[in-house]
């Protein structure tokens, strides 16, 4: 394939369909390959899926760095290649590669001690509490097929390229598709199967595979052929860089999964169904949110490499240009969540508690819709931007502070039910919304002369 990765001239509206389309399908095709597995533990029992979300949730934390190490390699790679700089592209996707083994050599190791408490904390004793631990020991080995394969696909997107994940996710989700039942079951009369965590063990082959098609396709990129291997040697300045702009970003998204520990430990009070139903939920809602992802997450290479050519204006566009389709996509999404939010979740189980309160959550969402588009765009352009310390506070208060305050001013001292871990939600996202906007155009008048394009600009 030929990948055209020169993001600071021609249409936008070309570019942004060029990247989103590619990276919403893989992530359609992500979601798909964790509701294969939703639908798998199902078949077992609602006690596998509060297993799946919970084991599910610990392991993601983990893949806060993976994220991060992507976003970060995106925004140095996109913003070197902006300033047409090939040896900085060059050391930066070198760099990258090594950095991301290294750290995720150490993320397996913090795993094996950390996870099982974890787990323990946002559940009671039993059946699905034993299914969570277990499943995440085994998921453990997934863990570089996940953070290096999103760390390299960082530097595809920098290039331009967002079909490479997408076909390997594809691929990966039609592998998930026989791998769960073979591995579950096994085979009449040869092998007995491992049950629940054959689960995982499908996702660890499968994940494995995503991970080495990304890298061949990395060094398939011209400004990687015939990389000397001194290259990969360990250089503080540019892992001081990396770290930079992944730390931020990756404590925002730790942040973010252990707010959702924060609800699962509000949901545990109201049986396991609750714990279940926001699990399937959070899979409903994904799906629909993916349009968006891809549209949000193409903004960071587009606005990176213009910021890289100092073309602020450009900059510009491309923000406004995200926001008018996400506001259109949200007039679609909007009205699925609300009316359709039962009919989706009858799609996974036929627990009548799990379909009740997954429903609530989802007629809820509907509301919160626009406001997740205009929060990730903001991320994005905070990244591109090299200043993704913003989105970082922006998340302490919103999923750190906020999550945790709402749930308990409306369940502790109102007394709600449910409902209340719902509006608890709601409050964090929107007021954390206001706080964003308040940042960004503060960021924005420092570095690309504003929004509007009336402040002066301070040089990088």
């Amino acid at each position: 394939m030929s990948t055209k990765d020169d993001l600071t001239t021609g249409q936008m509206g070309l570019h942004f369909r060029n990247l989103a389309i590619p990276a919403a399908l893989g992530m359609l095709f992500a979601t798909l390959y964790n509701i294969v597995d939703v639908y798998w533990a199902g078949r077992l029992s609602t006690q596998a899926q509060a297993g799946l979300a919970i084991g599910y949730q610990a392991f993601f934390i983990l893949m806060a760095v993976g994220f991060g190490l992507g976003s970060a390699l995106a925004a140095l790679v996109s913003n070197a290649k902006g300033s047409k700089d090939q040896a900085e592209v060059q050391a930066y996707a070198a760099q990258g590669l090594s950095f991301g083994i290294i750290i995720t050599l150490a993320c397996m190791f913090v795993g094996y001690l950390a996870g099982p408490p974890l787990i323990n904390l946002v559940s009671e004793p039993g059946g699905y509490r034993d299914a969570a631990t277990g499943y995440f020991y085994w998921l453990i080995f997934a863990l570089p097929g996940f953070m290096l394969a999103y760390g390299g696909n960082g530097i595809l997107q920098a290039h331009g390229d967002t079909v490479s994940m997408q076909r390997a996710l594809m691929v990966a989700f039609f592998a998930n598709i026989g791998l769960n039942p073979l591995l579950m079951f096994g085979v009449p009369g040869l092998w007995s199967g491992m049950g629940f965590n054959g689960i995982a063990a499908a996702t660890i082959i499968s994940q494995t595979g995503v991970l080495a098609f990304i890298i061949y396709r990395i060094f398939q990129l011209e400004v990687m052929r015939g990389v000397p291997r001194s290259a990969f040697m360990p250089d503080l300045s540019r892992f001081r860089a990396i770290t930079g702009q992944l730390l931020p970003a990756s404590v925002a998204l730790l942040i973010m999964f252990v707010s959702g520990f924060v609800v699962q430990f509000a949901l545990k009070g109201f049986g396991e169904h609750a714990i279940a139903a926001h699990g399937v939920a959070l899979r409903i809602e994904q799906i629909l949110l993916l349009p968006v992802l891809g549209m949000t997450g193409a903004l960071l290479p587009i606005a990176g490499q213009n910021f890289g050519a100092q073309d602020f204006q450009r900059v510009r566009d491309a923000v406004f240009f995200c926001w008018k389709l996400g506001f259109a996509m949200t007039l679609v999404a909007t009205p699925v969540l609300w009316f359709g939010g039962g009919m989706a979740m009858r799609l996974f189980t036929n627990d009548p508690d799990v379909i009740r309160v997954g429903a609530s959550y989802l007629q809820v969402d509907a509301f919160l819709f626009p406001i997740y588009m205009m929060l990730f765009s903001i991320n994005s352009l905070l990244q591109a931007l090299k200043r993704p310390i913003w989105t970082l506070w922006i998340s302490i208060y919103r999923q750190g502070f906020g999550i945790a305050f709402f749930i308990w001013v409306f369940v502790g001292l109102w007394g709600f039910d449910v409902w209340g871990v719902w509006f608890g939600i709601a409050a964090a996202v929107s007021s954390g919304w206001v706080i964003a906007l308040i940042v960004v155009n503060a960021v924005a008048n420092k570095h690309i002369g504003g929004l509007f394009g009336k402040a002066a600009v301070t040089p990088a």
